[in-house]
């Protein structure tokens, strides 16, 4: 299920996808994961994909969301979703 998102982290840092592109499979894609999550994922998930977006529109330097952190995160948030989804999948 998430393996889409990780290939789009992927796609993106290499260059090969957009930032809107990148944007647009993650909102697609992270809907069925976020069916099985805590609201506080979808919270979270907009954030950092908003962020992102507002990074896209002026350069690193001059925006105060830093591009590669914020994937780092987008990252760390997959871990995690899995990670929860795995918890449930044990506990029933």
């Amino acid at each position: 299920m998430t393996d889409s998102l990780r290939l789009a982290i992927e796609r993106l840092l290499r260059g090969s996808i957009s930032t809107a592109q990148f944007v647009a499979v993650w909102r697609n894609d992270a809907g069925p994961l976020l069916a099985e999550l805590p609201p506080r994922y979808a919270e979270v998930l907009d954030g950092l994909l908003m962020r992102l977006e507002s990074a896209a529109l002026f350069s690193e330097e001059s925006c105060s969301f830093s591009r590669t952190e914020l994937i780092d995160n987008l990252s760390l948030w997959v871990d995690k979703a899995e990670s929860y989804i795995a918890g449930l999948r044990r506990v029933g």
